[in-house]
């Protein structure tokens, strides 16, 4: 009987210390797959001169400068800058990219939306650093004051801010939108005039064309 306990009194034991060495064994760090202050979808911008982009994004829409990888003769291979509570990508173009910059394209097919409580405030500020306007600033009728900049690097930016509107301004807003966009469909206008149409529009200017 006492050979019987004994062995158990050993077993316990020896299961006792395998679960201490368990727990004496350093954990191993957890990686997280997303990096810290990213979201799921982060826009890259492709930028000739991206150093000096993120010298004007600074000044025009108080970015803030995370990270930047410079390549021996200044050119940036990547850099991460921060506006608001969003992070933004770039890269300067580089021979054999996939992608291209703006001004190489002509065009972007991107817009950047910036939302911020002062929009007049941020407006008043990218423009005074040098950005064109593509699309005035005033209210719309989805119930935001909404407007549209071109940067100097090609890249497009609408910048707005929720707003209390009446039905009755909405309406109107709607029904001014409406008619613009059957006038450019009724006269198929070119990227140029319809462009020129919504700047004359938002402006309170007649558009009409012959």
């Amino acid at each position: 009987m006492g050979g019987i306990w004994a062995t158990r009194i050993e077993d316990y034991q020896m299961a006792k210390k395998s679960k201490q060495a368990k727990k004496s064994k350093p954990k191993k760090a957890k990686v997280d797959p997303v990096p810290k202050g990213l979201r799921t979808v982060t826009p890259y911008l492709s930028i000739n001169g991206a150093a000096a982009a993120i010298d004007w994004y600074k000044k025009a829409f108080g970015a803030k400068e995370i990270v930047r990888e410079p390549t021996p003769d200044g050119k940036l291979m990547h850099a991460q800058i921060r506006i608001g509570d969003s992070i933004l990508m770039m890269s300067d173009v580089f021979p054999g990219a996939s992608s291209q910059s703006p001004d190489v394209l002509g065009n972007s097919s991107v817009t950047l939306q910036v939302y911020v409580k002062n929009v007049d405030k941020l407006w008043q500020k990218a423009v005074d650093a040098g950005a064109k306007i593509t699309m005035p600033l005033d209210n719309v009728f989805w119930g935001e004051r909404y407007g549209q900049l071109t940067d100097p690097f090609g890249h497009h930016w609408s910048l707005s801010e929720q707003i209390k509107m009446s039905k009755a301004e909405r309406d109107e807003k709607q029904k001014q939108a409406m008619a613009m966009f059957s006038q450019c469909r009724l006269h198929r206008l070119n990227s140029y005039e319809s462009s020129l149409f919504q700047r004359n529009w938002a402006l309170g200017l007649n558009p009409i064309f012959p």
